[in-house]
């Protein structure tokens, strides 16, 4: 069976997961007193092929978000949240999610191939997060799922500095794998930095704070195109 998040990403004209997410890791309003429903649509007319939403308390969010977002869009969705058993599979499944996040810090082996599997069968999408040559590694085989690089640091809730870098690093590693579709998430602002991730062969990229703070989206969305060399696709968010 297919995975479509991953066919609507690999897909996509400008291949961007737009996130929604509440609140920084310092705290920060990302939402602004806009609703989820305008931050989705805001998203759709930007041209997203998939949104990301992150349920986590540490950044004000909970299921109740991924539900009302499942309702107002046809996109795939992601839940970001530190999932560990298969309740939370079952719940996310329920909720209309399309993947869930599996972060590989958090999960022994055994229990991240155990989820992975559990969650295919349920129809859902593993979204294996890496952060280190040595948890990529020790991935087993992910034909069917995204792995994604995340360039921060979770052990101190991704405050501080992206290491975008650490992507082009462990590229060889994440295909290795298998996926078909190797994302760079987090910390990516720039849309030159976003452009070079594209060309040394990320499938996609996660964006979240950025997008939510950004005053005029369809302008960071027409820099991509235009440094990709690709003609623009459509972007109408104001």
């Amino acid at each position: 069976m297919g995975s479509p998040f991953i066919d609507a990403l690999l897909g996509a004209a400008r291949p961007v997961i737009m996130e929604l997410k509440p609140r920084s890791a310092d705290g920060e309003d990302l939402f602004r007193g806009r609703s989820p429903a305008e931050i989705t649509a805001r998203y759709e007319a930007a041209g997203a092929p998939c949104l990301s939403v992150v349920t986590g308390r540490w950044f004000g969010g909970d299921t109740e978000l991924l539900a009302e977002v499942v309702r107002r869009t046809s996109l795939p969705v992601l839940q970001k949240d530190f999932i560990t058993n298969l309740g939370q599979l079952r719940t996310a499944a329920g909720l209309g999610a399309s993947a869930v996040l599996l972060t590989a810090a958090v999960l022994p082996g055994a229990a991240l191939a155990r989820l992975a599997e559990q969650a295919l069968a349920l129809g859902l999408t593993p979204f294996i997060e890496v952060a280190s040559l040595a948890e990529a590694e020790a991935l087993p085989p992910c034909e069917g799922c995204v792995v994604a690089v995340n360039n921060r640091d979770i052990r101190n809730r991704e405050r501080g500095e992206a290491d975008t870098d650490r992507s082009l690093r462990l590229l060889p590693a994440v295909r290795g794998t298998g996926t078909p579709c190797p994302v760079s998430a987090s910390g990516i602002d720039d849309p030159e930095v976003a452009a070079g991730l594209l060309s040394a062969s990320y499938a996609g990229l996660l964006v979240g704070t950025h997008l939510l703070r950004a005053d005029r989206l369809e302008s960071w969305c027409e820099a991509l195109d235009r440094l990709r060399g690709v003609p623009p696709a459509p972007c109408r968010a104001g």
